[in-house]
C-alpha cells in the first residue's frame, strides 16, 4: 500500500481535512466508541472529537448527555467512556464482566441501589459507614457487571447510581456474542481507520488479540475485509487506495492522549518518543502528541498540572522541523490556551 495514500484517505474520513457537520459527527462519532474528553481534562467535561467538527462539539456532547442521547459506562480496559444508547447491547457484549463472585459489600450495595435508587455515594457512605474509596471501587465492579448505572447527564458532582435495568429496561445483554460484537466494530474502526492491524485495533479496544484476530479473519472470510499486508482494508477500499491520486493535506495538529489515534498506535508512540526525550535533564512526559501531514513524528513534552501544564519542549523526528517550527508552535499554542513551550529542539524560545 502507498502509505501517502492510506494517510489521506485516513484524515479525510477522521474528518481532519475537513471538519464535519453535525451529520458526519454524529457517524463519526458512533464509529469511534467509546468516546472520551481530553485527556487529563476537568472533572464533569463531556467527550469531545478534537479538530474534527465545524462547531462546538463540548457543547453539542453536553446537550447530548442531558438528551441522555450519551450514556456513560465503563468500557475498554475499565476506562470510562460515552456511547450511544442503540448501541449499548453491542458494547455489553465486548466488555461486561458478570458478578461471579461478589463480595459482601457489593451484595449489599447492589441491595440498596436496586431498593432505594437513585443514591448518591454520600448517601451510601452515611448508610453504610465505608470509605469512599472502597464503595467506589466496589461500585465500579458493579458497573462493569452492567448492574447498574451512574447517570451523569450534565457535569454534576453528587450523581446518582440506578439498577441498570430500571435505566434500560428493553435492553438484552445477551443479544450479540463477542465475536459478532467485534466484527461490527471492526468494520467501523476499518472505515476510520482505513489501515489497521490486530495490534491497533487491541490497543484502542483493549481485547484480547487473538479473538480481534479472528473476528477479522472471519470478516476477510466473508469478503467484508481485505488482507493487505500484515493488517486489513475494507474490501471495497482496497481499489480506491489503490486508484487514489491525494496525498494527505499539510497540516499540524498536537493530539491529546485520548484521542483515537493515538490510542490505536500508544505502543509504537511510546517507543517514537522515547530517543527524542532520552537524557532531558526537565520533566519531559508526553503531553500531546505531533501529527504532522497526518503522520505522528513528535511529541509536546512537560509535566501535567490542574491548571495550564509545564510546555517544556518541542521534540521532532521531521528532518526539516525547524523550517516548520511556526506551524508546530501554532499547534501547540491552539491546544494549550494560547502558551507557548519553553524550548523547540532543546532550544530555548
Amino acid at each position: 500500500m502507498n502509505d501517502k495514500k492510506m494517510l489521506a484517505l485516513r484524515m479525510e474520513r477522521q474528518c481532519l481535512a475537513a471538519p464535519a457537520d453535525e451529520a458526519e459527527y454524529l457517524a463519526l462519532y458512533q464509529d469511534c466508541q467509546p468516546g472520551q474528553n481530553v485527556y487529563w481534562n476537568g472533572f464533569g467535561q463531556p467527550p469531545t472529537l478534537s479538530f474534527r467538527a465545524a462547531f462546538d462539539d463540548l457543547e453539542f456532547n453536553r446537550c447530548r448527555q442531558v438528551r441522555r442521547e450519551l450514556i456513560k459506562g465503563r468500557f475498554a480496559g475499565g476506562n470510562l467512556g460515552w456511547i450511544v444508547p442503540e448501541d449499548l447491547e453491542l458494547f455489553a457484549a465486548l466488555y461486561r464482566k458478570p458478578l461471579t463472585k461478589p463480595t459482601e459489600v457489593q451484595l449489599a450495595l447492589l441491595d440498596m441501589i436496586e431498593r432505594e435508587g437513585p443514591v448518591t455515594i454520600q448517601q451510601l457512605k452515611e448508610e453504610t459507614g465505608l470509605l469512599v474509596k472502597a464503595l467506589t471501587l466496589a461500585l465500579h465492579r458493579l458497573q462493569e457487571a452492567f448492574l447498574i448505572y451512574e447517570d451523569q447527564n450534565d457535569g454534576q458532582w453528587d450523581r446518582g447510581w440506578y439498577p441498570f435495568q430500571e435505566m434500560f429496561p428493553q435492553a438484552d445483554l445477551e443479544r450479540f456474542t463477542r465475536q459478532e460484537a467485534l466484527e461490527q466494530v471492526l468494520l467501523r474502526f476499518a472505515r476510520r481507520m482505513v489501515w489497521f492491524d490486530s495490534g491497533m485495533a487491541k490497543s484502542f479496544y483493549r481485547l484480547p488479540e487473538k479473538e480481534i484476530k479472528r473476528a477479522a479473519e472471519s470478516l476477510a472470510d466473508k469478503g467484508a475485509l481485505s488482507t493487505w499486508g500484515t493488517g486489513y482494508v475494507l474490501a471495497q477500499d482496497r481499489e480506491l487506495l489503490t486508484n487514489l491520486p491525494a496525498e494527505p493535506p499539510r497540516s499540524v495538529y498536537a493530539i491529546h492522549r485520548n484521542d483515537i489515534l493515538y490510542k490505536t498506535q500508544e505502543p509504537a508512540l511510546k517507543e517514537l518518543v522515547k530517543p527524542l526525550t532520552e537524557g532531558l535533564a526537565y520533566d519531559h512526559e508526553p503531553l500531546q502528541y505531533l501529527l504532522v501531514d497526518g503522520e505522528f513524528c513528535g511529541a509536546v513534552v512537560g509535566h501535567f498540572r490542574n491548571g495550564p501544564y509545564d510546555l517544556n519542549d518541542v521534540v521532532c523526528s521531521l528532518p526539516d522541523a525547524r523550517e516548520r517550527r511556526e506551524e508546530l508552535l501554532d499547534a501547540v499554542r491552539a491546544v494549550n490556551f494560547g502558551k507557548g513551550p519553553q524550548r523547540f529542539l532543546g532550544e530555548a524560545l
